[in-house]
């Protein structure tokens, strides 16, 4: 699941308790799908969600989306058994909340075996652990909980979101470093595409690889914020052009937009154009 090969732009919450929201997932056009088991479900609907959800995913239909599930915390009355559950359904990763360590990795893992598993880092203890969790062996993605975060650091909200920079920056290393996909926190006010926009914008030149979305109307703002541009393709496009134009004459430096491009530059678009390829596949699709 390299994010360099496979997008993950828009990654939608959908409350596993909801058929009709389960069934409109299949024909929406995002990249990847979180199926919550956990905040988005009542106490007492619990147990009914998990059934109807594995019946969602036995009947399928959701083609190339990354299904991700998100169970409820292990030291809940209910983690264990969503944790049991998933095992059996046909979900691409299990989503454990409030990863604070690598140990509660490895207890996930003891239920779920070899499934990929990614981690909501939401916890100041998460935070000053991230390397050790996207070290885990079988750790393949972290999603940001900025609410939560925000929550436990007292923070308050700014469109800038200068209180959570070091948590965000703590996680992308972590992440970068280990070749993860990571995926920035949900934009609250779903109304306010102009927001959205911006905050994608700051998630993409951050580093992300694409923003947890809370409500439908967000996937196409997030859909063109982490695709590559027009722009950024052609350039693409002229920088390998023009380093393989030099290379091959045996000369110097390959220049572009009175730029120079050096091999560091080549490799990147090269992945550009890999992640516009692939875009264009799911889409395809």
């Amino acid at each position: 699941m390299d994010p360099r090969q496979r997008p993950y732009r828009s990654v939608l919450y959908i409350p596993g308790s909801k058929e009709r929201a389960l069934d409109k997932a299949r024909s929406l056009p995002v990249d990847a799908i979180i199926f919550d088991l956990e905040d988005a479900v009542a106490a007492d609907e619990k147990d009914n969600a998990r059934e109807t959800l594995k019946a969602a995913l036995t009947t399928g239909g959701y083609g190339p989306r990354v299904k991700i599930v998100r169970i409820n915390g292990l030291d809940t009355p209910w983690g264990r058994a969503d944790a049991e559950a998933v095992r059996e359904m046909d979900a691409d990763v299990v989503l454990l909340p409030k990863v604070n360590s690598a140990a509660d990795v490895d207890a996930l893992a003891a239920i779920t075996g070899d499934l990929p598993i990614w981690a909501m880092m939401e916890t100041p203890r998460g935070m000053l652990n991230a390397a050790a969790i996207a070290a885990h062996p079988l750790m393949a993605g972290f999603v940001m909980g900025t609410n939560d975060l925000a929550k436990e650091l007292q923070t308050r909200f700014r469109p800038d979101r200068l209180p959570l920079m070091t948590s965000l920056g703590l996680c992308l290393l972590a992440a970068k470093a280990e070749g993860l996909v990571i995926v920035d926190g949900v934009y609250n006010a779903f109304k306010d595409t102009e927001g959205l926009a911006a905050e994608c914008a700051q998630g993409r030149d951050m580093g992300f690889d694409g923003k947890t979305l809370i409500h439908p109307a967000q996937v196409e703002t997030a859909n063109t914020a982490f695709a590559p541009s027009e722009a950024e393709i052609d350039l693409a496009h002229r920088q390998i052009v023009a380093f393989e134009e030099v290379e091959a004459k045996g000369q110097g430096v390959a220049v572009v937009d009175g730029k120079i491009v050096e091999n560091l530059h080549v490799v990147t678009a090269r992945e550009i154009l890999a992640k516009a390829e692939a875009i264009s596949a799911l889409q395809a699709g």
